[in-house]
Order: C-alpha cells, then sequence, then structure tokens
C-alpha cells in the first residue's frame, strides 16, 4: 500500500475523515506508528474507531503487505471499559451484566420453552437502536430464527413501548439533541433496521453465519447479532455427534471473531435438557454439552421459581454469580416492580431511570 497514499480515499466515515485532516493526518504514512489511543487523543475520535481506522488503513492487502498494527494491553483495557452495553430495560438484569449486554463478547440466554429468551431477544434487538442522545448506540440488529419463534406483532409491541419511553423522556427533558433525533426514531424505523434471517434446518444456519461477515460490511452499523436458537437443529438433525460437535466449534469460533473484529454483541438462546446421574436426581442442564459452555462469554439461565421469572448470571469473566428476578410486560422485559409501583402503566420503564442507559 503506498505511504502517499490520501486518507479520503478509504471508505471512513466522512465526520472522522474531517477530524483527522483537521489533526493533520492527511495520508497513509501520517498513520504509521501511531497507536490507537494516541489517535483518539489527538483526534477526539473515540478508542475502538481509532482502531478500526488504523486497522482499515494499514492492516489490508495493497502494493504491499501491511502487517496488522499491534494493540497494547493498555489500548485492549480502554477498549473494555469504552465499549458501551445494549440495556435490557430491567434495572436489575443490567446491574448483574456490569451496565447490560455487553459488545465484543457472546452471550448466551439459557432456558426452557415459556420463559422469556425470545423475548429478551426482541428487546435487545430493539433497544441496541436507541439513539446516542439517549444514552443508546444507534445500532442495527441481525436475527437470526431457527424456531419460527419470531411473532412481528410482539415486536411491534416491545418497539412501541421503547420509542415512546424515549419520547417521555425528550419531553421531560425538552433536550434539544433528544428532540432532535426522536422525528426519526419510530417504530416503523425500528423494525426497518432488524434484518430478519429465517433458518429451516443446520446448512441453513452454517451458510447465514459463514456470510455473516460480508452482510456486516455491507451495513456496518449492526451491533446485535441474535441466533435464536443455536440448539434447534443441532438436537433434533444429528446422528454423527462427532460431526456435530466440529461443527458447533466452528460456529462457536465464528461467533467470537465476528463479536471481536466487528465491536458488536452477538446473543445466543439455548434450550435446556435433562442430565440424569447414576444415584442423584435428574436436573436441567443448558444443552449441546459441556464443551458448548466455552462458545460464551456470558452464560445467563433464565427460569421459574414458582410463578416468577428469574434470570441466573451462571458465567462471566468480570461479574459475580448473580440471580435478580425480572418480568414480561406488553412492553417487553422490565424490573419486578413493588407494591408501591405497582400504579405504573405496564409495559412503563421504572420511574426512576431518568435515561435508558
Amino acid at each position: 500500500m503506498q505511504n502517499s497514499r490520501e486518507l479520503n480515499s478509504f471508505p471512513i466515515a466522512p465526520i472522522h475523515k474531517t477530524k483527522l485532516s483537521g489533526a493533520g493526518f492527511l495520508i497513509v504514512e501520517d498513520l504509521k506508528d501511531i497507536k490507537p489511543s494516541e489517535l483518539s487523543k489527538e483526534t477526539g475520535i473515540d478508542l475502538e474507531e481509532s482502531l478500526e481506522i488504523i486497522t482499515l488503513v494499514l492492516g489490508g492487502d495493497g502494493d504491499q503487505k501491511a502487517s496488522k498494527p499491534t494493540v497494547s494491553a493498555l489500548d485492549i483495557l480502554h477498549l473494555e471499559n469504552a465499549s458501551p452495553y445494549i440495556i435490557t430495560f430491567s434495572e436489575q438484569v443490567d446491574s448483574m451484566l456490569g451496565g447490560g449486554v455487553p459488545l465484543r463478547k457472546v452471550t448466551e440466554f439459557c432456558g426452557s420453552p415459556g420463559i422469556g429468551k425470545t423475548q429478551m431477544c426482541m428487546q435487545l434487538a430493539v433497544d441496541v437502536q436507541i439513539p446516542e442522545a439517549f444514552g443508546g448506540m444507534g445500532g442495527e440488529a441481525v436475527y437470526i430464527d431457527t424456531e419460527g419463534s419470531f411473532i412481528i406483532e410482539r415486536l411491534v409491541d416491545i418497539a412501541k413501548a421503547t420509542v415512546q419511553h424515549c419520547h417521555n423522556i425528550a419531553s421531560e427533558n425538552q433536550e434539544p439533541d433528544m428532540l432532535k433525533v426522536m422525528g426519526q426514531f419510530t417504530m416503523e424505523s425500528v423494525l426497518s433496521r432488524i434484518h430478519y434471517f429465517r433458518c429451516h434446518d443446520y446448512v441453513e444456519l452454517l451458510s447465514n453465519v459463514h456470510l455473516l461477515p460480508k452482510f456486516l460490511k455491507e451495513h456496518p452499523t449492526v451491533k446485535l447479532v441474535v441466533v435464536d436458537s443455536v440448539a434447534f437443529h443441532f438436537r433434533h438433525d444429528f446422528d454423527d455427534m462427532s460431526l456435530r460437535t466440529r461443527l458447533l466449534t466452528s460456529m462457536a469460533q465464528s461467533f467470537i471473531q465476528l463479536a471481536t473484529d466487528s465491536s458488536l454483541a452477538v446473543v445466543l438462546t439455548n434450550q435446556m435438557t435433562t442430565k440424569v446421574q447414576q444415584g442423584e436426581s435428574s436436573r436441567l442442564i443448558p444443552a449441546l454439552g459441556e464443551s458448548w459452555g466455552h462458545a460464551s462469554t456470558i452464560r445467563v439461565i433464565l427460569y421459574w421459581e414458582g410463578k416468577q421469572r428469574w434470570a441466573w448470571l451462571y458465567k462471566s469473566p468480570s461479574q459475580r454469580e448473580a440471580v435478580v428476578p425480572y418480568q414480561i410486560t406488553t412492553g417487553g422485559i422490565r424490573d419486578v416492580v413493588s407494591s408501591k409501583l405497582e400504579s405504573d402503566e405496564e409495559g412503563e420503564a421504572p420511574a426512576k431511570r431518568q435515561r435508558t442507559s
């Protein structure tokens, strides 16, 4: 790649081109030997996007092969701390997860039928689109449905409740940035930014996962990939268990690479199966076996206790194991309200949350 090539010739966002040129970064040579944290400090471009720009400019194939820029451990720490979260609209669940469902990670929700796995996925597909003025990320979502459990009418309910919640905040605060974006944040816009794929067998699922990197290049604002559920076809379509294990391992690696390379959240749902041990009582465990348990960075088990739904943070690299209650309302995933708040409208987020993140 020629060192004198102008940065304006790369597919960089116009606002970032302006910041780069304003800080004196005009050609490829100007980005040589600069760290993402240094570029971020000098241009005002956030750390994550600075890393993406350096990777784009210096890490591709050109007239001569350039090596991918190195990243220090400190850069990785800053990148992790700077990565936003997708909220679930349950403050207790978000707090348990450390702020919500994180980008650059694979999060798995496991549970029995009817516990709310699909509801959680739909909620996240809507919440990833909350505008930046409200503390969201204004992204898009890819939704891969293997079970046919995606119900558009339910998604409409969740989208309407979320849009209305943001409208209420904008009206109450009267902040110009909030009021400005509300004209574009509508139920219709939310639905149009969820890219839906229906997979009828494991071959279609693997094909879609394989094609995701190309799709994400064409849709760079996608910040969430959902697979609901990852277990369905692999539990019912396989007799060759060694082949199943190889395919699952390959798919898990693809999800991890997608999450880190594209700086997005991968959310998977998994079913539960009964494990019977000699001399012990049977118990429910996540499906697909122990080896699959390493595929996700974070694993949350959803379960019933009486008539109450609970979320159990079973696995996390940064958060302690915890259990919190949640409920599903007309408007989606919400906290379990106390008797003091039961007079609130169904589907409204807790009143104490002034912003959505």
